[in-house]
């Protein structure tokens, strides 16, 4: 049986609709989902970089939140007045979001990190310890890498100096070229390392060779 163009073009157009209404309250209807997912992923990453949790260790989401939420304080920071901001929730604040908005994001002068721009917060984690004490600082890090920006996480030791762990979840690199900074052993080669010097410098680089 023959269609005409017509019925043809109104039968596409109305699946269109339909898929577009089904998308719409999908995405509508998960995006509180999405929201916490998104939440616990980053607390997962933030506990591994602390080497509170082994990365590919299988931890449930409640275990993930009950931790972070016994040993970890979300600080926003002032990245321009290095002040911290209590008007910020921590919990729906965005940096990356932030970064790639035309109104929010700061322009980087030249830098060895290879980034254009930057949030004008950031989200930092304060570590403590059973007695309350402080444990560790938990700081964000990103650069160009050869196919992509790469994300993680900089954990130091209440000295602020020491470095305690590293931990990269969202890069593009090539396996056994970029992709080595999720190895375990490159992980463990920053352990015990100096980040700063005395006058408060950063003394770590990746050089290539």
């Amino acid at each position: 049986m023959a269609f005409s163009t017509r019925f043809t073009v109104g039968f596409m157009a109305t699946i269109c609709v339909v898929c577009s209404a089904l998308v719409s309250v999908a995405a509508v209807t998960l995006r509180d989902r999405h929201q916490v997912n998104a939440l616990r992923d980053r607390q997962r990453n933030v506990l591994v970089a602390a080497g509170l949790v082994e990365r590919g260790e299988k931890v449930s989401e409640e275990t993930v939140a009950e931790l972070f939420e016994a040993r970890v304080k979300t600080l926003v920071v002032d990245l321009e007045e290095g002040t911290i901001d209590t008007s910020i929730d921590p919990t729906t604040y965005d940096p990356r979001r932030a970064a790639q908005d035309p109104e929010q994001r700061r322009r980087l002068a030249e830098n060895s990190a290879g980034l254009v721009a930057t949030a004008p917060y950031e989200l930092v984690y304060e570590l403590t310890d059973e007695d309350g004490e402080l444990d560790a600082i938990v700081l964000p890090v990103a650069g160009r890498g050869l196919w992509s920006t790469l994300y993680g996480y900089l954990a130091l030791e209440a000295d602020l100096v020491t470095v305690r762990g590293i931990a990269f979840y969202e890069h593009a690199e090539t396996p056994g070229l970029g992709g080595e900074v999720d190895s375990a052993r490159w992980r463990a080669s920053w352990k015990g390392r100096r980040a700063f010097d005395e006058e408060g410098k950063p003394v770590i680089a990746v050089t290539k060779g």
